[in-house]
């Protein structure tokens, strides 16, 4: 019997969204709500001139600050901390500009850094005890970075900018001297870009586009061929009614080939599963029509 790879699959959040309450978007009064990236309706799009202003604005100031606040902490200055992670240039990138990806989010942005650090300086420290960890460093670095990206997958807080912290960990000399000082340096570098990425990006723009997944919290789910008939609520608070149809408006739908996308509405395969990225995708899609 052949193995069914396509059947491999793993979703941590199938175990832990049925335990996580919603956001109670209605008890937050709507102006703060909406710099926490909650919106009554839908998001206009935005011409690419006005994206690059506010991402301009954004990763300038946002590094000023990591930098300015890192300075000014007299521990960091005791442990020799460097003013700023490198990986938090690659950080702000995604957080400033690429701000509807599922890799800015603040779950990716915050346990992924958080995740990748603990790798980085566990395996750091593991190859430390070796005679020949210096030779060795380059081996480290690498087995860092793969755990890292492992790990992130399957906790799904993949954030390429963490990578780059799991290296660094290892091979740059200024970062692993640190060891588990290492940790508070990410955490508050992650917090403090976060902080401004809800401040600028709310302003004509939307961020995040969720805080955990665009997928339904709260309650335990249901088989997901059976999800897919049922209006599916996100934890941003917009509806989206994903339908495992075979007929639309009295035409035969073709539900092994064919994606049927009208506003509020998207008509799918009875087979077809959607991802919790996919299906903010194609809410996002309807919403435009």
């Amino acid at each position: 019997m052949p193995l069914q790879l396509s059947k491999w699959h793993f979703d941590i959040d199938d175990y832990i969204n049925p335990w996580l309450p919603a956001v109670p978007w209605n008890r937050i009064p709507y102006p703060i709500a909406r710099f926490l990236g909650h919106r009554e309706d839908h998001q206009h799009p935005l011409g690419n001139i006005v994206m690059i202003f506010w991402a301009f604005i954004g990763v300038f100031c946002s590094l000023n600050i990591v930098m300015f606040v890192s300075r000014a902490i007299p521990s960091f200055e005791d442990h020799g901390a460097p003013i700023i992670i490198g990986s938090f240039g690659a950080a702000a990138v995604l957080e400033f500009y690429a701000i509807e990806s599922p890799l800015s989010q603040p779950r990716n942005a915050i346990l992924g850094q958080l995740f990748a650090s603990i790798i980085g300086v566990t395996i750091g420290k593991l190859f430390a005890l070796g005679s020949a960890s210096r030779e060795l460093t380059w081996l480290a670095g690498s087995l860092s970075c793969a755990c890292a990206v492992a790990f992130m997958a399957l906790t799904g807080t993949i954030h390429p900018p963490a990578g780059a912290t799991a290296l660094l960990a290892v091979v740059d000399g200024e970062v692993a001297h640190l060891g588990w000082f290492l940790l508070p340096v990410v955490l508050l570098g992650c917090i403090l870009m976060q902080c401004m990425a809800l401040l600028l990006n709310n302003i004509q723009r939307r961020f995040p586009m969720y805080w955990w997944t665009p997928a339904e919290v709260g309650r335990k789910q249901e088989p997901k061929n059976q999800q897919r008939n049922s209006e599916c609520g996100s934890e941003t608070g917009a509806k989206l009614k994903i339908d495992a149809a075979s007929h639309l408006e009295g035409e035969a739908v073709d539900d092994q080939a064919k994606v049927v996308i009208m506003r509020g509405r998207v008509v799918v395969p009875k087979d077809l599963y959607l991802s919790p990225e996919e299906k903010l995708f194609l809410e996002e899609l309807s919403g435009r029509i």
